[in-house]
C-alpha cells in the first residue's frame, strides 16, 4: 500500500504555526525542525508570501503540520494580503511558535498574549543565536514570565529542546475524541448508507466515510455498507437489525423512513459536527429556521473546494430545502475553503459543512466568531435533520 494511502489527513494533524517579524528566521527554524528545506530562506524581507506547510512526525506528538507564515510586520504593497493569510493560518494553529529577535519585543508579545488568551499553547523562541547576543531579549522575556528556547537554525542549537517544548505544551484534550463516541462499541453491527453521487471522486470514498469506517473497524464493529436504493436488500441480509445506521445527510429522511424501529440513526455530517465543532450550538441554532422567512439571508460554508456540479449539496440540494421552508426569495450565499467573512452581521444563519478538511481549532474559531457576533451557526446534517422534522430522533455521540 502506498504511503499516500496510509498518510494521516492534514485536518487530523497537530497544526504548529511559526509567527514573527520578517527575517526573524521562521523559515530557517522550520527547515531545521523538519530536517529538510521546506521554505525558501533569504535575507530579502518578505520572501515567505503564502503560508508554506509541511506534514511530518514529531516523536511524542505524532502527526504534525508545520506552517511557515509571512512576517506580521510586512508593510510592502502586498503586505496586507500576506498578513491576512497569516491571520487565517493563526485560526488553524494548535501550537504557536513565536520568534523574538529584536530588543523591542512589543509586537511579538502582543501576538504571544493573543494566542495565550485564546487558549492556544505558545512556545517562545529567541532565534538566530549564532548572529547576536540574546541576553537582552531573554531578560526582557523573563520579566514577562516567559522563558524561551534559544535557537540557531545554522548550528542546530536549541532544536532538540524546541521539540521537547512542543511536546510538553501540546493540548491533549482532543486525543480522546472519537467520531462515533459511545454510539458504537465492540461487537456492534453498524450500517453505513453511502450514496455515491457525482461529487464523490471516482473510485474512492470521501474522507468522512473512510475515517468512520476505519474507526468502526478499530472498535471491532461489523460494518455493512450500502447505497440508498439497496438499503432494503442490505437489511434483509442481516440476521437482526443493525444497532446504528449512519447515513449521508442528503438522504436522511429516506433512510429514517426505511430503518427498523430498533435501529438508531445519525449521519456522517452530524458525527463530524460533534467531532469538529460545537454540536449543542449547532442544534440550538437550527431552531432559528422557524423564525426566518423570505427576507432572511443565509451563509452556507463548505470546507473543501471543487468545481460545482449538478446536484451539489451546498448550491442545489440544501438551498432547495431552505427555499421550500422559507420561501423562494430567501438570500443564500455560498463560500468555500478558507473564505469566511470576518463580519457576519449581514447573515441570519450560517450553515457549516461537516468540516472533514479542517482541524477542530479552525472550526471552533469560526463558531466563536459567529457566537461573538450573535449569529446562529449550524451544520449541514443538523439543519437537514431539522428541516425533515427528525432532529430529535438523531443520535449524537457523547
Amino acid at each position: 500500500m502506498s504511503a499516500a494511502l496510509n498518510e494521516t489527513p492534514s485536518a487530523e494533524r497537530i497544526h504548529i504555526g511559526f509567527f514573527g517579524r520578517m527575517n526573524s528566521g521562521k523559515s530557517s527554524l522550520m527547515n531545521a525542525l523538519a530536517g529538510q528545506e521546506i521554505s525558501i530562506v533569504s535575507d530579502t524581507a518578505g520572501t515567505t508570501t503564502d503560508p508554506v506547510k509541511k506534514a511530518m512526525e514529531i516523536n511524542g506528538l505524532g502527526p504534525c503540520l508545520l506552517i511557515d507564515t509571512a512576517g506580521f510586520d510586512d508593510s510592502s504593497e502586498l503586505g496586507g494580503k500576506r498578513v491576512a493569510l497569516t491571520e487565517k493560518a493563526a485560526e488553524k494553529t494548535d501550537i504557536a511558535v513565536i520568534l523574538f529577535t529584536a530588543d523591542d519585543i512589543s509586537e511579538e508579545l502582543a501576538v504571544y498574549r493573543t494566542f495565550e488568551s485564546n487558549g492556544v499553547p505558545v512556545v517562545a523562541v529567541v532565534s538566530k543565536a549564532d548572529l547576536a547576543d540574546c541576553t537582552v531579549t531573554e531578560k526582557r522575556l523573563a520579566e514577562e514570565k516567559i522563558f524561551p528556547v534559544v535557537t540557531s537554525a545554522l548550528t542546530g542549537k536549541g532544536i532538540p529542546e524546541l521539540k521537547k517544548r512542543l511536546v510538553s505544551v501540546a493540548d491533549r484534550t482532543d486525543e480522546t475524541r472519537t467520531i462515533t463516541g459511545g454510539l458504537a462499541e465492540d461487537g456492534d453491527v453498524i450500517m453505513l448508507v453511502m450514496p455515491q453521487d457525482i461529487q464523490a471522486p471516482k473510485g474512492r470514498l470521501i474522507l468522512p466515510q473512510v475515517q468512520t469506517i476505519r474507526e468502526l473497524l478499530d472498535k471491532k464493529c461489523t460494518v455493512v455498507s450500502t447505497v440508498t436504493d439497496r438499503m432494503d436488500n442490505a437489511l434483509a441480509a442481516l440476521a437482526k437489525p443493525p444497532k446504528l445506521i449512519i447515513t449521508d445527510s442528503q438522504v436522511y429522511k429516506t433512510v429514517y423512513d426505511k430503518k427498523p424501529p430498533e435501529s438508531r440513526i445519525t449521519s456522517f455530517s452530524t458525527l463530524f459536527a460533534a467531532y469538529k465543532g460545537d454540536i449543542s450550538y449547532y442544534s440550538e441554532s437550527a431552531a432559528v429556521l422557524d423564525r426566518l422567512g423570505e427576507n432572511s439571508r443565509i451563509l452556507i460554508a463548505e470546507c473543501c473546494t471543487h468545481a460545482p456540479l449538478d446536484g451539489d449539496i451546498a448550491r442545489i440540494k440544501l438551498p432547495r430545502l431552505l427555499r421550500k421552508k422559507l420561501g423562494e426569495n430567501v438570500k443564500i450565499d455560498v463560500v468555500s475553503g478558507s473564505d469566511f467573512p470576518a463580519d457576519l452581521s449581514d447573515y441570519d444563519l450560517i450553515i457549516q459543512c461537516g468540516a472533514c478538511m479542517f482541524n477542530r481549532r479552525y472550526v471552533m474559531s469560526r463558531i466563536e466568531r459567529a457566537r461573538s457576533q450573535n449569529i446562529p451557526m449550524s451544520n449541514y446534517g443538523v439543519v437537514i435533520a431539522y428541516l425533515n422534522g427528525i432532529l430529535d430522533k438523531v443520535e449524537i455521540p457523547d
